[in-house]
């Protein structure tokens, strides 16, 4: 799958996205829209992660889905 797959689904893969990241909140899964840079940001601030481990999370997260 597509990031662009993903940022039009973005109100199914939101609450996938939730599970996957317990620490994101409803306001910041409605701030990233869809946006994979908002994504990587948002888990950057909550679980502190550095951007390249924010990046490798989220490509993992999209090879499962």
């Amino acid at each position: 799958m597509n990031w662009d797959q993903i940022e039009g689904n973005w109100k199914k893969f939101k609450g996938m996205a939730q599970q996957q990241w317990g620490k994101l909140t409803d306001d910041d899964l409605d701030v990233i829209e869809g946006k994979r840079t908002e994504l990587v940001g948002r888990l950057q601030e909550r679980y502190g992660y550095a951007k390249e481990q924010a990046e490798r999370e989220v490509e993992t997260w999209l090879n499962r889905h």
